[in-house]
């Protein structure tokens, strides 16, 4: 009890003096989020005090000389899986290189900025301080969950129905088939239920496959060591009308249906609810990731998908300009940075377009955190770059390209992947465009040098540097 009220007060002293930072790195399946917090980590790292700092030439205290060190600190919480930045760095490093593991449950960063005040009128109690950078990482197929802690089994059901369509209903026909075979009313057979749950699963794991992004549950496609539990094992019922469910409510306790529901309470309170009361409500700033061109690859569908799950994601955290009251006792997300990732994939001139398709695509949720007073941002970026530019020539044409190794058979290659749609493309864009968004490897990272990025200094100027003044 000593420990936790210690930890609580230091954590109220450091809010209340706002040198300490909660950062919440999210974003939909396969956007980068660990590569992300791999490089924001490695470029703070890097940045020698008062030396050459030309990796991070956009982040003013860093390029003004303010930041004196930077350093990896122990994290305050030790139940927290530590995110394993060494590991991930090493990958870079190998011969040849690999990137490095995709999310598989949160982790936990901490770093302490020493710096020089400018602005600030501590400056004149203290010449020198600290800001304490807390950096979370979890898969995204948690974030997409939220939306349960608002919806009813009812509610839900219908929500997955209106998605039901396309590849989605294709994909979905033989597991619908056995669900229409049920007695909804009859007594759950706890056999049959984890049959069938396990046939939704792998619906939901090819629809992933295929591009879809909306996918819920999430942690249903996710490896973990609980799938056998009964929380894991129900489904949403689909096409049914309204005296239909008021039927199947009014069926016994101990029913199929109410089995069902029983469950998706369960995994909505025990398994949801706790996540974000633990964590998504206690963040400062948050950034959100997309990859924005893998979708343009699959198919109209599959981009929709993004924008669901975009919007989606930022509707269960609180936002607020950070006054002293809510540092201390109520955090509220002050900045949002909509990041569209893998912007070496594309040419410089397209990086406008790609920036201004990540707008569109959350334009309505982005409008609304910018009424609310908060700082926003959409940037394109690489965390990690892959690629080179070059210019390449053909029938005695000159023109922009990209260099690189391509990750599904190791060859060098130059290209030119397509021009990006700078607005939320219409159905027919998929018939008279080709794109070539490949997936290329990683360049080896030589020791101790950063890792070379597309405008991650960016990134750090809008999250951090208000906070270094």
């Amino acid at each position: 009890m000593f420990h936790q009220i210690q930890h609580k007060l230091h954590k109220f002293v450091q809010r209340g003096l706002d040198n300490h930072l909660r950062i919440a790195v999210t974003g939909l399946s396969r956007s980068g989020k660990t590569a992300f917090i791999t490089s924001f980590v490695d470029q703070l790292l890097h940045i020698q005090g008062r030396g050459d700092n030309a990796h991070v030439n956009l982040f003013s205290p860093a390029r003004n000389g303010r930041i004196l060190s930077v350093k990896r600190v122990e994290q305050h919480d030790l139940t927290i899986p530590r995110f394993e930045y060494d590991k991930n760095r090493a990958c870079f490093e190998a011969e040849p290189p690999s990137w490095c593991p995709s999310t598989r449950g949160i982790s936990e960063i901490r770093l302490a900025i020493r710096y020089q005040r400018q602005n600030s009128l501590l400056r004149h109690l203290k010449e020198t301080s600290t800001l304490y950078i807390d950096i979370f990482d979890y898969p995204g197929e948690w974030l997409l969950d939220l939306p349960l802690l608002s919806q009813s089994f009812k509610e839900w059901s219908l929500a997955q129905q209106s998605a039901h369509k396309g590849v989605r209903a294709e994909l979905a026909q033989a597991w619908l088939g056995d669900v229409a075979k049920l007695d909804l009313t009859a007594k759950a057979d706890e056999n049959l239920l984890a049959a069938l749950s396990e046939r939704y699963t792998d619906y939901l794991l090819q629809c992933k496959a295929e591009g879809m992004q909306y996918i819920q549950p999430g942690r249903f496609v996710l490896p973990h060591t609980e799938r056998g539990a009964p929380v894991y094992q129900f489904f949403p019922l689909l096409n049914l009308d309204e005296s239909e469910w008021q039927r199947l409510e009014n069926s016994g306790a101990q029913s199929l249906f109410h089995q069902l529901k029983k469950r998706y309470t369960h995994y909505q309170q025990k398994i949801v609810k706790p996540f974000y009361e633990d964590y998504f409500s206690q963040f400062d700033r948050q950034v959100i990731l997309a990859d924005c061109l893998t979708p343009l690859n699959h198919s109209q569908q599959a981009f929709l998908e993004m924008k669901i799950g975009l919007q989606q994601l930022f509707k269960h955290f609180h936002y607020g300009n950070r006054s002293l009251f809510s540092r201390l006792f109520s955090s509220n997300i002050d900045k949002l940075l909509f990041v569209a990732s893998k912007g070496d994939h594309i040419t410089s001139d397209q990086l406008p377009n790609l920036e201004s398709l990540m707008r569109q695509l959350v334009q309505e949720g982005g409008r609304h955190a910018e009424f609310d007073g908060i700082e926003t941002a959409y940037q394109a970026i690489s965390a990690i770059r892959a690629t080179e530019p070059v210019i390449a020539t053909e029938n005695g044409q000159s023109f922009k390209a990209l260099q690189g190794v391509r990750l599904s058979d190791g060859q060098k290659v130059v290209l030119y992947p397509g021009s990006v749609p700078n607005r939320l493309p219409e159905a027919n864009y998929w018939q008279t465009h080709h794109f070539e968004f490949d997936a290329f490897a990683p360049q080896k990272i030589d020791f101790e040098q950063p890792i070379p990025h597309l405008r991650m200094d960016a990134a750090l100027q809008f999250l951090l540097a208000d906070a270094l003044d």
